[in-house]
């Protein structure tokens, strides 16, 4: 074959390779519908939906932990006598969860973002920054010497990689908000929806809330064209044949934008920190683990590592970190993150560091009874505000309202590019038998039907609030602001209180440095005020799984 010859079977060969992969990326592009028969993703417009998705991508700093089913609550001797963690089955879904709680690094990242976005010096933002400021004060204590810690724990870099602590389950929770938003604006902007950068020029008037980009895009950074307008990013412009624009906008059709980060439910918290897929035989369990490790000791057993504390809390009276020279932890007060061991999914100081705040109002019962799939106790219901034209309410810089907290401090409700919510109504709860009303906190365990003195006092005209102080008596502080806007604080003296439980305490898992090793067990529970905090509860995110239950879209087998 001469050269001549050769040449024409190359081209020949690399036109029907061409050949072959367009008409894999037309079939890739397009598919026909099941239910109509029309074509899906056609470039001359129609129904346009992402069928080449694969699977969730865990977010950053995010691991995968594969749903099952548990046995939650301690089944050991309850030697407190709180009875507050009966052994009951759950079935947890699959979800990511944070490798390791929120660090002082990460968390200063959110303070920089408000600061820059909401600047404090000015009035109407004062208070925003102020809000979300971690309490450094709760290191002090009034027999001991602590102020190194109080004035460079947060922001000193030798503290970096230290979970961050004096953070309340509130400020957790808008943490999470944040995290939710800058993730997604960094996947549109990847994906060239965004314009590149962006996120570094926010302000109050032009910043990205996920939410708002779903529901009114073109209200997205304050309406800037520049940033949203597609003809003016990177992405291709897909345009019909009759001129029309589709794929304008990232839409939840396209897989782009994930779920939100969030706290972990506390059954979620607990099945993740035991990481049973270590005992795991065939379709069964051998036996219960007491720790995030395998195994009934809090020392290690291993050869190179023979007598080492597995995490780090609290040996015995006044011992928080052995003796010099041969620290039994390692640590006194917290310690770096990833210091020790994970557990077998993959996540670190699941026992010990800081307790960890979790999404759930405490109640002394977890109500298996009502529900054993996903439990969670603490659902309220809202709803996007809509105008009088039918579009959504966005927040502006005027329409910020502060809440003022039961210990004084000062919080934004809702922040500037947000969507307004409000309570669901009979519109949603018509009829239905899932839910009837928009806050839940007390479902069968405050309300009048299920109150201790149901029998004798029961009456069909009582109010919400007043059932539930039926069976949680708990005080009553009073905040208001006088005229001036000053802050008057009345505390409850009254001598008739009996529990301190109340709709705004939340649970708190794990054991911590300054605790026994009887609470680093995963079981144990415990509640404090949601708008409160401590120098040993700290927090980490977690993330809804979406699609399949295992990694791969496989079956695995036992």
């Amino acid at each position: 074959m001469n050269m001549k010859n050769i040449s024409s079977l190359k081209v020949l060969v690399a036109l029907m390779i061409s050949l072959t992969i367009v008409g894999c990326s037309r079939n890739s592009s397009n598919s026909t519908s099941r239910a109509t028969g029309w074509q899906i993703n056609d470039r001359d417009g129609g129904f346009q939906y992402n069928d080449q998705f694969q699977e969730q991508e865990a977010g950053p700093g995010l691991v995968f932990i594969e749903g099952g089913t548990f046995t939650m609550g301690k089944v050991a001797d309850d030697v407190m006598h709180d009875w507050n963690n009966s052994p009951n089955q759950q079935h947890i879904q699959s979800f990511y969860m944070d490798e390791t709680e929120v660090t002082n690094k990460m968390y200063l990242e959110f303070l920089d973002w408000v600061k820059r976005t909401y600047p404090p010096e000015e009035e109407n933002f004062r208070l925003i920054y102020k809000g979300v400021l971690p309490d450094t004060l709760v290191w002090r204590n009034r027999l001991g010497y602590a102020e190194t810690m109080t004035e460079n724990y947060l922001r000193h870099p030798g503290y970096g990689e230290y979970p961050v602590v004096g953070v309340s389950w509130i400020q957790a929770v808008e943490f999470a908000n944040w995290r939710t938003d800058r993730v997604a604006e960094m996947s549109l902007q990847d994906a060239g929806y965004l314009e590149r950068g962006s996120h570094l020029n926010s302000s109050a008037e032009s910043n990205f809330n996920v939410d708002t980009y779903i529901n009114a895009p073109t209200e997205t950074y304050g309406g800037n064209d520049s940033i949203i307008n597609p003809e003016k990013s990177r992405r291709r412009v897909q345009t019909t044949a009759s001129g029309d624009t589709i794929n304008t906008y990232a839409r939840r059709e396209s897989g782009l934008i994930s779920p939100d980060y969030r706290l972990p439910t506390e059954a979620e918290w607990e099945y993740a920190a035991l990481g049973m897929s270590e005992l795991r035989s065939f379709n069964v369990y051998r036996g219960r683990k007491k720790y995030p490790w395998d195994g009934q000791y809090t020392r290690s057993g291993k050869r190179k590592t023979k007598g080492d504390q597995l995490a780090n809390f609290k040996q015995s009276k006044g011992d928080y970190g052995g003796i010099a020279g041969w620290s039994d932890d390692g640590a006194d007060i917290t310690a770096q993150v990833m210091s020790y061991e994970p557990n077998a999914y993959g996540l670190y100081d699941m026992a010990g560091n800081v307790a960890e705040w979790v999404a759930d109002v405490y109640r002394p019962i977890v109500d298996d009874e009502f529900n054993d799939f996903n439990y969670y106790r603490g659902n309220v219901y809202t709803k996007n505000a809509i105008t009088e034209d039918g579009t959504v309410k966005i927040v502006t810089p005027e329409d910020i309202v502060y809440d003022t907290l039961s210990n004084g401090q000062v919080v934004a409700r809702n922040l500037p590019g947000e969507i307004l919510q409000v309570g669901i109504d009979e519109n949603e709860t018509y009829l239905r038998t899932n839910f009837s009303q928009s806050d839940n906190r007390n479902f069968r365990d405050g309300d009048a039907r299920s109150s201790r003195q149901y029998a004798d006092n029961f009456d069909e005209g009582m109010t919400e609030e007043a059932s539930t102080h039926q069976m949680y008596n708990s005080p009553e502080h009073d905040i208001q602001r006088d005229s001036t806007g000053n802050i008057i604080k009345s505390f409850d003296k009254s001598n008739q209180r009996t529990s301190l439980i109340n709709d705004e305490v939340r649970v708190y898992k794990g054991g911590s440095w300054r605790d026994r090793s009887y609470w680093i067990d995963p079981a144990q529970r415990r509640y404090f005020p949601q708008d409160m905090a401590t120098d040993y509860i700290g927090f980490r995110c977690a993330m809804s799984r979406v699609g399949s239950k295992t990694e791969g879209n496989g079956k695995k087998r036992n």
